[in-house]
C-alpha cells in the first residue's frame, strides 16, 4: 500500500552511491547495509500495511558515529529517519525512498543501575523486558510495559510515550524516564535531566518524550525504577455486556481505587486470547476485566474484596480472584498475547490506538459496534480500560478486494468518534502516518503551526522524519521562526538577558 510522503528528492537520489561511500566511511564493517534485498527487513514496521525501501540503512555504535552520521545528513540536507525494533504500530519508523534510515538496534547496553538513587541507564536498543531483567534480582522493576515489551525498544518507548498495563497506577513513559542523551540533526549532542528528580527552566524532557524522533535521535536513556510492591492481586471478572463491563471501570475510578493494572477484552479477544494460551478465561461473557491491585497484604485484600462488590454490583457473572504470582501470571497471559492471538482467527488486522474519558467508554463502545455493521468488518477490542486507551483490532482480509481501504475508514471514523467525546488521537503508538491527516480532527490549522514552530527550532530544513505527525508541512520562514543555534539567534536586535 502507498501513502503520501514527501516527494523524493532527485538530488538525493542521483547521489545515493556517494552518500553510501561517506557513511561508510563513518560506520567501518557492516554497519551500513545497502543492498536492496538486505534492506528489506527495514521497509516497514509493526503497521505493515506499510511498506518503502530506504535509500540506506545505517546502524552506528557509537554516540561519535550518530553525531557524524546526522552532521554530514545535514550538510548534505539528506532525510533521517530513526528507528528502534521496529514495533511502531502508527508508521513511525516508515523508511524514505531518500532517506537514511537510522537504527539504534546496536546501542543495546545496561550503563549503570543505581539503586541508591532508583534508576538505571540504559542505551535506547535496550528492550522494555530487559530493563526490568536487570533490576529484578534485587526486587526491582521498570513499570511501564507495553504488550510488546519483550522486543520493543527504550528508545521507542520515549519517541512514542508508550504505556502499557501498570500506566494506570503508575504512569507512562513520560512518567518513568528522568534524563535522555540525545543528537541533534546538526550533530551536537545535548543532555536533559539526569539522576535528579527535578529539573530548571523548561521542560525540554517532556517534550523530547513522545516527539516521534523530529526533534533528535535518543542515545541513553536514565530511567526510575521502582521496588516490587509486597502483594500483588488479580481479578478475573466476567460481565453479560461490554457496557456493563465498561460502567464497571468508571465505577472503580469513582470510588478512590486505583488498580495496578486494569484491562478489558471483548468475546472476540476472550475467545482467541483462550484458545491461544489457554488462560482458563471464561467463554460465556461478552467482556471480561481483569484488575490487579497491589501494595501492602492488608491493603490488597481490602480492595479486592471492594472491587468484587462493585462489580457484582454492576452486573458480573463471574469473578475468580488469583492465589499465587502463578494463577496471576495466568490471567495476564492472554492479554498480553491477544494481539497475535487475534492472528488466529483474522487473516489480517488493523490495530488501533485512541484515548477516551473513562465515562465515555459504553458509548463508543456502541459507537464501534454500530461503525462494524457499517463497514462489514469484526473487530477485536482490548483496553487499557483504567486510561482510556482504546486498542481495538479490525479483523479484514488484505487478499480480499476493498478490505484494507474498509479497514482504514473503519479505524478513521473510530479515532474521530474518541475525538468527538473528548478524548485524543492516540495513547501510546503515536501519530506516525496513520494518525497524521486526521490531526486536524482534533487540532486548529494555528495549533498546528504552533506545534511546527517547535519542529522549526530543533530542525529547521525539516530532515528529521519528514512526513510523520503533520499533515501540511509548512516551512519554517513562512511560520516565523527563531533558531537557535551554538548561541546565535536569528532576532539579534532583540535584547538578550
Amino acid at each position: 500500500m502507498t501513502i503520501a510522503m514527501p516527494k523524493p528528492s532527485q538530488a538525493v537520489l542521483s547521489r545515493r552511491a556517494e552518500i553510501v561511500a561517506a557513511l561508510k566511511a563513518i560506520v567501518p564493517g557492516e554497519g551500513v547495509v545497502d543492498a536492496s534485498n538486505e534492506m528489506a527487513v527495514f521497509e516497514s514496521d509493526g503497521l505493515t500495511a506499510y511498506r518503502q525501501l530506504p535509500l540506506v540503512v545505517v546502524l552506528p555504535k557509537t554516540v561519535a558515529e550518530v553525531a557524524a552520521i546526522l552532521k554530514y545528513c545535514h550538510a548534505n540536507e539528506i532525510p533521517v529517519v530513526p528507528r528502534g525494533s521496529g514495533t511502531s504500530l502508527s508508521g513511525g519508523a516508515l523508511p524514505l525512498q531518500d532517506g537514511v534510515l537510522l537504527v539504534l538496534s546496536r546501542f543495546n547496553k545496561v550503563l549503570e543501575i543505581d539503586f541508591d538513587n532508583r534508576c538505571a541507564v540504559v542505551q535506547p536498543g535496550v528492550t522494555n523486558l530487559g530493563i526490568t531483567r536487570a533490576v529484578e534480582h534485587r526486587g526491582f522493576y521498570y513499570a511501564p510495559d507495553p504488550s510488546s515489551q519483550i522486543a520493543c525498544s527504550i528508545g521507542g518507548n520515549v519517541a512514542e510515550n508508550s504505556g502499557g498495563v501498570h500506566c494506570l497506577k503508575y504512569g507512562l513513559t513520560s512518567n518513568n524516564v528522568i534524563g535522555v542523551e540525545f543528537v541533534t540533526i546538526e550533530g551536537e549532542v545535548m543532555r536533559l535531566g539526569g539522576k535528579h528528580l527535578d529539573s530548571e527552566g523548561y521542560d525540554l524532557l517532556g517534550l523530547m518524550t513522545g516527539s516521534e524522533g523530529l526533534l533528535g535521535v535518543v542515545t541513553e536513556v536514565t530511567v526510575r525504577i521502582l521496588q516490587a510492591p509486597e502483594t500483588a492481586r488479580a481479578l478475573l471478572i466476567g460481565f453479560p455486556t461490554s457496557e456493563q463491563a465498561g460502567a464497571c471501570v468508571a465505577r472503580i475510578i469513582a470510588e478512590g481505587i486505583i488498580p495496578g493494572g486494569m484491562e478489558m477484552m471483548d468475546r472476540p479477544a476472550i475467545h482467541a486470547a483462550e484458545a491461544f494460551v489457554n488462560a482458563g478465561y471464561p467463554l460465556d461473557v461478552e467482556a471480561l476485566l481483569i484488575v490487579e491491585l497491589d501494595g501492602p497484604k492488608a491493603e490488597v485484600d481490602h480492595l479486592i474484596a471492594a472491587v468484587e462488590t462493585i462489580a457484582t454490583a454492576n452486573g458480573a457473572t463471574t469473578a475468580r480472584i488469583s492465589h499465587s504470582d502463578e494463577e496471576r501470571a495466568a490471567f495476564w497471559a492472554g492479554r498480553k498475547a491477544a494481539f497475535p492471538a487475534v492472528g488466529r482467527i483474522s487473516p489480517d488486522y488493523y490495530c488501533m490506538d485512541g484515548t477516551i474519558p473513562r465515562k465515555e467508554l459504553p458509548k463508543v463502545l456502541a459507537g464501534m459496534k454500530a461503525l462494524s455493521e457499517k463497514y462489514g468488518l469484526g473487530v477485536a477490542n482490548v483496553f487499557h480500560a483504567g486510561d482510556g486507551n482504546l486498542h481495538p483490532l479490525i479483523l479484514y482480509d488484505a487478499n480480499k478486494k476493498g478490505e484494507l481501504n474498509r479497514a482504514e475508514s473503519f479505524g478513521n471514523d473510530i479515532l474521530r468518534l474518541c475525538v468527538e467525546v473528548g478524548g485524543v488521537l492516540t495513547g501510546e503508538h503515536g501519530v506516525g502516518v496513520e494518525k497524521r491527516d486526521l490531526m486536524p480532527e482534533m487540532f486548529s490549522e494555528d495549533d498546528l503551526k504552533h506545534q511546527q514552530r517547535v519542529k522549526c527550532a530543533f530542525d529547521a530544513k525539516h530532515l528529521l522524519n519528514p512526513g510523520k505527525v503533520f499533515p501540511v508541512l509548512h516551512r519554517c520562514a513562512e511560520l516565523g521562526r527563531m533558531h537557535v543555534h551554538k548561541g546565535e539567534v536569528a532576532f539579534p536586535d532583540l535584547p538578550r538577558f
